[in-house]
Order: C-alpha cells, then structure tokens, then sequence
C-alpha cells in the first residue's frame, strides 16, 4: 500500500511539474511576444538601434519577472498570512469611517496644495469620474455595452448652455431643467434600443451618438453650429461666483461626492440587485420574475442622468461647448476607464477614471509616445489583468 500511495504521489507531483514548466514557457513566449511589440512601436520614432536596445532590456526584465513570480507568490501569500493575524488579534483594524473622515479631509484641502494646472486637471478628472460611474451602471452593473454614452453628455452640457444663454436662467435654476431634459431623452432612446442585445445593441448606441454629435454640427440657429456656444455663465453660490478653479473644485467634489454615495446605494438596493442578476443571467432572472425590460429602461435612464450632471458641470467649467467635445472618441475612453477600473467596481472605476485623466498629462513632455505609452499600458493590462484594477465579482459573490 505505502509503494503504491508513494507512486500515487510522485505521478501528481511530476503532473505538478509539467504543468508549471508549461505555464512557465507560454509566459516566456508572451513576454518575448511583448517585448517584440513593443520594440516594433518605438521603431519610426528612434531607429533601429534604440529600438533593438529596447527589445532586449524588456525580454530581460520581463523574463526576470517570470523566474521570479514563484517567490514572489511566497512572498505575497507569508504577506497574508501576517496581515490575517494582525487582523485577528484586533492590532490595528482602523475604522471605514476614519479612513473616509482622512480622505475627505485630503480632498478638502487639494486647492491649497496643488497650483492652478494640477487643480484643473483634478476638476476635469471628477468630470470623468461622474461620467465613468454613470457609464457603469449600464456597462458594469446591467450588462448593457453603450458606445453612444457621450450622446447624453453633450445633451447635459447644451441644454444648460441654451438655458443660461438663450433664457438667462442661472446654473441652479437650469441644473434641474438639464438633468430632467437628459434622463428622458436617455429613457427615448432605451425603448426601441433595448429591444437588441450585444452587438446590436452596440451599433445602436453608437449611431445615436453620433446622430446627437451631427445635429449639434448642422443646426446653427440653434447651436451655433461648429463655432458652438460661448458666454456660458459660472454658478454662483450665496452670492459667491465659483470661476475661479479653487471654489469650482468644492463644486465638482460635491458632484462626486453625491454620485457615488447614490451610485453605491443603488447598487445596494433591489433594483440594483435586479441589475446584476439581468447581467449574470438575463433568462435566469426573468424566470425568477424580474420584468428584465423594465429595469434596463431603469438603468439606461439612471446613468444618463449622471451622464447629463457631468456634461453641465463640463460646460460651467468651460465656458464655452462645441461638437469637437463631443465625439465617439470620448465615449471610447469613457468606455476604457470602466474596462480599466472593472465593470461593476465602483472604486475601480473611480481609479481608472483619474489614471486616464492623468497618465496624459504626466506624459505630456513625450508628446508623441504619450499616445502609444497610453495603448500599449492598456493593452498590458488587458493582457494581465483583464478583470480590471478592481474586479468587480464581489458584487456577483454578494447579489448574484
């Protein structure tokens, strides 16, 4: 019996083996394969030797990562191990609501530590933040794929910019107006949209957008065509006027700040549970009796709603709108902050959001391999992580 268990075990331990210089090869092959890319990108920018230079220093630091993923894992799963004691043994287990209480404060005092650029840049990533997360309620939490969203967008930020130039309604007044305005042409669109699925869906969505982006091009009376719309006035708060970038930050903050509380407190609810069911399992949870339909409108309808918050802020902030803010390319990377962050991951999405904001500014000085250094991290985290920086299958584990 002993002969026969130690035969037992080494078979499974020569499998074990096997299996691992395999995994080993095909993630030798794929960094070569990487590398190679990579190389091939840089060449019309630096030549032949540059580029073959590169290609070597990449196939020995991805190789190196490699043979070095084994201690790694070790090393990662002792890291565990000690954190999970610590956290057994009450050590240090600081509150949520300390660690919240510390970022509000962070944020609360980003005009007094960053200079106009940076501030600016963080304005514009809270715009996006509001747009990815709305995006992700269709995307992310439904199942729905949207290539149209930025459509909504451009409604939101048009509507308010007729309001306040056309009517002289003040941004408080016409914010209301704007976001009725945009969740019912969001709502529209849903009723004949949501009668495809995957593909079609898609290529419906997309042709909206773009139908939205050639009216605003074409109707010049109303729009003012390709010039757009300037003289777009700033909100005033208690008689305050938020130009400035510093009191325009608390405005945005609080924008995001009430999207992701009610953002994160609908995903808790039953219709944000009926959400991810339709998304796991659309046939499953019409057979448990979820009116599937109903609750895609919801959601269509929800996040052009965010969609339309993002697009008047975007205006007061600019000043000024045109088509050219406008495009499928802004609904692409709308799309790819969700990708990135994790479909149906609120933080992640939030996280990807200021990665895409930011990593263009950051490579701002390289401006012709900004670009390529964009795609090509985005391609190498599709590769290694496709579920995004944080997957979103909690919500599935939770509500599924």
């Amino acid at each position: 019996m002993k002969n026969e268990e130690s035969k037992v075990t080494g078979g499974n331990r020569t499998h074990k083996d096997e299996n691992s210089s395999l995994d080993t090869r095909h993630s030798l092959l794929r960094s070569l394969f990487i590398a190679l890319w990579l190389s091939i990108l840089f060449l019309p920018f630096k030549g032949l030797l540059p580029s073959l230079i590169l290609f070597v220093v990449l196939s020995l630091t991805m190789t190196s990562l490699v043979f070095l993923r084994g201690y790694a894992r070790t090393l990662i799963g002792k890291g565990g191990l000690a954190i999970e004691r610590i956290r057994s043994k009450k050590v240090f287990r600081p509150s949520s609501l300390v660690t919240r209480s510390l970022l509000l404060i962070i944020l609360l005092a980003v005009p007094f530590l960053l200079r106009d650029y940076l501030l600016d840049v963080a304005i514009l990533s809270g715009i996006y933040i509001i747009l990815a997360l709305g995006l992700n309620v269709v995307v992310g939490f439904t199942g729905l794929l949207n290539l149209g969203f930025v459509a909504f967008y451009a409604v939101g930020a048009y509507t308010y910019a007729l309001l306040n130039v056309k009517l002289g309604l003040g941004f408080w007044e016409a914010l209301p107006l704007s976001l009725a305005l945009t969740t019912l042409s969001g709502f529209i669109l849903a009723i004949p949209a949501l009668r495809l699925r995957g593909d079609y869906l898609a290529i419906v969505t997309l042709g909206f957008g773009e139908i939205v982006r050639l009216i605003l091009n074409n109707w010049d009376s109303l729009t003012g065509g390709p010039n757009g719309i300037p003289g777009i006035a700033s909100p005033h708060t208690f008689g305050l006027s938020m130009e400035t970038l510093s009191r325009y930050y608390y405005v945005t903050l609080g924008a995001v700040l009430l999207t992701y509380v009610v953002v994160s407190r609908v995903r808790s609810s039953r219709i944000g549970r009926a959400w991810i069911a339709i998304r796991e399992d659309e046939i499953g949870a019409s057979s448990m009796g979820i009116s599937t339909m109903r609750y895609k409108l919801y959601s269509f309808a929800f996040g052009s709603f965010w969609a339309g918050l993002a697009g008047i802020l975007f205006a007061a902030k600019m000043r000024f709108v045109s088509p050219e803010s406008f495009t499928f390319m802004e609904s692409v990377l709308i799309l790819c902050m969700v990708i990135l962050g994790g479909l149906g991951s609120i933080g992640g999405v939030i996280m990807g959001s200021v990665v895409l904001v930011v990593l263009p500014e950051v490579l701002r000085e390289v401006q012709s391999y900004r670009m390529i250094a964009l795609g090509a991290g985005l391609i190498l985290i599709m590769i290694f992580r496709p579920q995004g920086l944080f997957s979103g299958r909690k919500i599935s584990k939770r509500f599924g």
